[in-house]
């Protein structure tokens, strides 16, 4: 539910796959008439066989698309690749400490699930001509975000054919449902050299939020942990004993109750603020029902498929806020 940039061109999209189809038929002939420039991708996209980074697709010999590296175990795989740089595109703040135990840079350009100003994209392109590579780009899960952005930054900077990005969101998996990230990638195209040569930017290692995106990041994690407890039957799952059913839903119900209190979520329109409560309340049955769950005085009252009822209703809540309010670009 990270509402943020909106995309700056909107031309009229074809059918995305009927659009991906023919752009993998031409692709040979793309590529043949592609630019002379020796930076320029031989081989296209590709997935990577990785165990700790989600996700992982190889965009260009210097640029690698993926999801969060969590751990010293993904810092080690980031290593094995040669990773020297990594730039988020998430709007968490990056794990800088271990960033640097593993000698890696960090750069943060966030960009929203909407689509990226033409200002972000000018940034990415610069960012893969004259950072240190071989560069990780990432986003939470390395599925919609870091492709998009990488796709864009490699286009931008006539590393690969426009119609590489098209296949790299195909094998990333992005959601169709993000029409900002596929207009961008459709809309890429190489940048004047001269261009990317006098823009200046600042590369920093973190950058401020606003309010409402840096709770919808927290949000996030936090539903991350209540699917993975989940996943383990409504138990604390193996990998991650610390976490427990009852506390991570009070914690999305506290999260949920310190957005509403924000002044920017009271000024915005009334059918955005109703999801939030509608969330507020769903996550509120949820916390309780668990909590019940957990109490050694009582017996439990309800099953597994009662309690994934309402943390199905939970997700849908949160996915029809996102596609109203933050997938797409507003017309």
């Amino acid at each position: 539910m990270i509402p943020t940039m909106i995309p700056t061109m909107k031309p009229p999209m074809k059918p995305l796959r009927h659009a991906f189809v023919l752009l993998v038929a031409g692709m040979i002939g793309c590529q043949d008439g592609a630019s002379d420039d020796s930076r320029i991708s031989t081989t296209g996209p590709t997935k990577l066989t990785t165990t700790f980074l989600p996700n992982a697709v190889r965009i260009h010999e210097k640029v690698v698309s993926g999801g969060l590296p969590d751990g010293d175990d993904a810092f080690d795989e980031l290593k094995s690749l040669g990773i020297k740089t990594i730039i988020s595109v998430d709007g968490a703040k990056p794990d800088l400490d271990i960033a640097k135990r593993h000698g890696m840079r960090y750069v943060h350009l966030p960009i929203g699930y909407d689509g990226m100003t033409l200002e972000r994209m000018q940034e990415l392109a610069k960012a893969v001509t004259e950072l240190e590579g071989p560069i990780y780009i990432h986003c939470h899960h390395g599925r919609h975000r870091s492709p998009a952005a990488a796709s864009v930054a490699c286009i931008g900077a006539g590393m690969i054919p426009a119609q590489q990005g098209m296949v790299a969101l195909h094998i990333a998996g992005t959601s169709e449902n993000y029409r900002g990230l596929f207009q961008a990638v459709q809309q890429g195209h190489p940048l004047d050299e001269a261009l990317l040569e006098q823009l200046h930017v600042e590369y920093r290692e973190t950058v401020p939020l606003p309010p409402i995106a840096e709770a919808m990041v927290a949000m996030e994690h936090t539903a991350d942990h209540l699917q993975l407890i989940a996943d383990a039957g409504w138990q604390s799952p193996a990998k991650h004993p610390d976490l427990t059913a009852g506390h991570e839903a009070l914690m999305l119900f506290e999260h949920y109750t310190e957005l509403l209190r924000d002044p920017s979520v009271q000024a915005k329109p009334a059918p955005f603020q109703q999801l939030l409560r509608d969330g507020q309340a769903t996550v509120a049955e949820l916390q309780q029902t668990l909590l019940s769950r957990e109490d050694d005085r009582q017996p439990a009252v309800t099953s597994d498929s009662d309690v994934m009822t309402i943390w199905g209703r939970v997700q849908t809540n949160c996915k029809d806020c996102h596609r109203n309010y933050r997938d797409n670009p507003r017309e």
